[in-house]
């Protein structure tokens, strides 16, 4: 057990690390709630000013604002329930015995190393491009007719993009749960009759129960910020079909140069951000005390 000096001494060995991360994710936050209440336009600097909430209120009648968050939520939970079932079942697979099992590991788990922006653009022009791409190619052999993913369905694109970049991701952590199994519960579930289906339910899932919501969690804060793949591949079209809340306050921050609005947008990401971690945190939390 820890004595009292230990825990002093490690309070002040980290110390220098915490106050760096404090200060580190304290200053852009301190600088960004600043604009987000001040009329802040780098190509009219004459124009500054405290103009309170009224950023805030335009972000809102955006009418884009809505859309942006429903789109959001929905990336979000669609890409985890993808990437968790489809997780679960890869790593059921891969733990099986077969020949090149070191090497099909490698190439289901390649896809999370490869950039957002690189996954996008071969997607878009490789894969889902409505003449030369491959689904194209499927379509026409099957006597079908070529889809417009991102003219036709963009925000189903690009939850498809993001889910096979994030399934990897999935598919890795749950698989390790999955081999920490004891082999021994395995066996004595056989032995008392218990079917593949009976053991999934009962045993291998609640045992990688944990690992799930790790792996929600840990998602949940990256795809809420979800960007590249959107301006790469539909640059937030048709309209606003595909446009996030992240890839909004892009668009007022760059596009149309209204740093305060962007601000403003940026204020509430984060908000709901830590909405969502919290109610994430809650629930990792108590699955590991179970």
């Amino acid at each position: 057990m820890a004595t009292q000096q230990t825990r002093s001494l490690a309070r002040f060995m980290m110390a220098p690390s915490v106050v760096v991360l404090l200060v580190w994710m304290i200053v852009p936050l301190a600088f960004t709630l600043w604009f987000s209440f001040q009329q802040y336009n780098p190509l009219n600097p004459m124009r500054d000013g405290f103009v309170g909430f009224s950023n805030y209120a335009l972000f809102y009648s955006n009418p884009a604002f809505l859309q942006s968050i429903l789109n959001t939520l929905t990336i979000v939970v669609s890409v985890l329930l993808i990437t968790v079932i489809g997780g679960i079942l890869l790593a059921l697979l891969l733990d099986q015995p077969m020949w090149g099992q070191g090497i099909v590991r490698i190439l289901v788990i390649s896809p999370f190393f490869v950039m957002p922006p690189v996954a996008a653009l071969v997607w878009k022009n490789m894969i889902m491009h409505p003449q030369y791409g491959v689904f194209a190619d499927i379509a026409r052999f099957f006597g079908g007719q070529p889809i417009d993913w991102f003219g036709q369905h963009p925000l189903l694109a690009i939850i498809i993009i993001v889910a096979w970049q994030w399934l990897p991701f999935a598919t890795l952590i749950l698989l390790t749960a999955l081999q920490s199994l004891d082999g021994e519960q395995k066996e004595a579930a056989e032995m008392d009759g218990a079917g593949f289906i009976s053991r999934f339910i009962y045993l291998t899932l609640p045992h990688m129960s944990r690992a799930i919501t790790v792996v929600i969690l840990i998602q949940t804060i990256f795809l809420l910020s979800v960007y590249a793949e959107i301006l790469v591949t539909t640059n937030g079209g048709p309209g606003y079909a595909s446009t996030n809340l992240p890839f909004l306050v892009y668009q007022k921050a760059l596009l149309e140069f209204k740093i305060g609005q962007a601000s403003a947008g940026g204020i509430i990401a984060v908000i709901l951000a830590n909405i969502v971690a919290f109610f994430a945190m809650r629930a990792v939390g108590k699955n590991l005390d179970k």
